[in-house]
């Protein structure tokens, strides 16, 4: 796929031998299969510790822990070719987002401790939402009572991605409650495995995705807190920027996904005697798909060059990660759609991955702030509340 100009040899270089590890390791349906237990499973742990071993999960971290030194278009590149090559490797976000929050916010031995961890494979997850607490973070109750040595959680927290396989969770929980319910959030650092932690799978379209957690009587010590004690709101207000970078590199890997096994679709299947690409009623679908798709990228290509060199207003760069998400999230769910609808039946049989492509489009449009709160953002950016 053309890249923008903006980006240099080595990020090109970069992207192409994650694409070659795709390729080689999960280049084939049956390669993905074998990998994912016929597609239930969107993360494998033997594929995770072949990625580690390239040094590619490092790709944004500081070199002194053992990553690469790159920045934010490495990092944004690194998801894209990871999702467009389909690698069931979905931890990969909730660790590079933790990596991001302890980057900014960790102590020094946190820092090393953790984003080296990070860097050799050890998954972590964060947890936000509750029963009660989706977009309203305000709403958070799961509560952290500080006692002597640390802190005691109990409570319910839910929609939390990739808990079932972290060996790390970063919990947002309630260590205060006073006037202001923004204040008084905190972040604690629990093992998955602590006694008391319970994680629930919820099922979903997508298959094993996200997950509840119970927290009964769940202690960690002091060390556990990440960042300043109620200072959880501001700290999670920072990394949103990343986080919907994140979301929109794997949502330009999987809209060029679908694009491609589409394209390659309607030039060999044959109907009234001739290729389906060359009925006009499906080339202007086409090129209406290609049109959107080279919007998407453009905006998100751009936004995220201004975000690595931190060009702009901080304001502008808010819009324009809301933008970015909203826009490449919505393009790759109406590109998988219209492409189920131009494969006929075998869009939404198993046989091809059309329908998979669908299944996995839809919920980036949710998660990462969904695509309303994000219009919400967008608006608030040009004064409008």
């Amino acid at each position: 796929m053309a890249k923008s100009w903006r980006f240099t040899s080595e990020q090109e270089d970069f992207a192409e031998a994650v694409r070659a590890f795709c390729r080689r390791e999960v280049g084939t349906k049956e390669q993905r299969d074998a990998y994912t237990q016929n597609g239930l499973e969107s993360h494998s742990p033997d594929l995770y510790r072949k990625l580690a071993a390239t040094g590619y999960l490092g790709v944004s971290l500081p070199e002194e822990f053992g990553g690469s030194g790159g920045g934010l278009i490495e990092q944004f590149l690194f998801f894209e070719e990871l999702w467009y090559g389909m690698a069931p490797v979905h931890g990969a976000g909730t660790s590079h987002t933790c990596a991001g929050i302890f980057k900014r916010f960790g102590s020094d031995a946190q820092r090393k401790r953790v984003l080296s961890a990070i860097t050799e494979g050890t998954l972590y997850s964060i947890s936000i939402s509750e029963p009660g607490a989706g977009s309203d973070l305000s709403g958070i109750a799961c509560k952290a009572e500080p006692v002597d040595g640390g802190y005691v959680i109990n409570g319910q927290k839910t929609w939390c991605s990739d808990a079932h396989f972290a060996d790390v969770i970063l919990v947002t929980v309630r260590t205060e409650r006073g006037d202001n319910p923004r204040t008084g959030l905190s972040m604690l650092e629990v093992p998955a495995n602590a006694p008391g932690v319970e994680v629930r799978p919820i099922s979903t379209m997508g298959g094993k995705e996200v997950n509840d957690i119970f927290f009964t009587d769940v202690f960690v010590a002091d060390e556990a807190l990440v960042g300043e004690r109620g200072g959880a709101w501001n700290q999670l207000m920072a990394g949103l920027n990343g986080e919907r970078l994140v979301c929109a590199a794997q949502g330009i890997g999987m809209a060029q996904r679908t694009f491609d096994d589409l394209l390659a679709y309607v030039t060999v299947r044959a109907q009234f005697g001739q290729k389906i690409g060359t009925f006009q009623a499906v080339r202007h679908r086409i090129a209406t798909m290609a049109l959107e798709l080279e919007a998407a990228r453009s905006l998100a290509y751009d936004t995220v060059y201004r975000a690595h060199h931190n060009l702009g207003d901080p304001q502008d760069l808010v819009r324009l990660t809301s933008m970015a998400k909203v826009k490449v999230t919505e393009t790759a769910k109406a590109l998988a759609l219209e492409g189920v609808q131009l494969m006929g039946g075998y869009g939404y049989a198993t046989e091809y991955e059309m329908e998979r492509h669908l299944r996995d489009a839809i919920s980036p449009t949710i998660y990462a702030g969904t695509n309303e709160i994000q219009r919400e953002i967008i608006a608030s950016t040009y004064g409008l509340r």
